[in-house]
């Protein structure tokens, strides 16, 4: 499909999604882990198409110009990612409810 680009998610994006399933798997269902993954994938589709539809509200706080997210649907959840030229480049999937500037300092 012309103009979409591949997904790469950084180790970190992958162990914050692993969690995120976990999380949901012990505290809810495999239903709401399954919807997660679901909800994951929408984004990751949409972000492959039109990159530049992410909010870029916290690259200016974390000094990362081209960084933009994008929320999960109805799951509490942010993809946060950089648009390279080849690929969308994911560097975490955070909860909303976290210090987003702390996590993403991580990475």
């Amino acid at each position: 499909m012309k103009g979409l680009k591949s997904i790469v998610p950084r180790e970190l994006a992958n162990r914050d999604v692993d969690e995120a399933i976990n999380r949901y798997l012990v505290e809810t269902s495999a239903g709401v882990a399954i919807g997660f993954v679901d909800a994951l994938e929408k984004s990751h589709t949409h972000i492959a198409r039109q990159p530049a539809s992410g909010s870029p509200r916290y690259a200016h706080q974390l000094g990362l110009a081209d960084l933009r997210f994008w929320p999960l649907g109805c799951y509490p959840y942010l993809v946060f990612y950089v648009e390279r030229d080849e690929h969308i480049d994911v560097w975490r999937v955070l909860h909303e409810q976290r210090d987003i500037p702390a996590w993403m300092n991580e990475v």
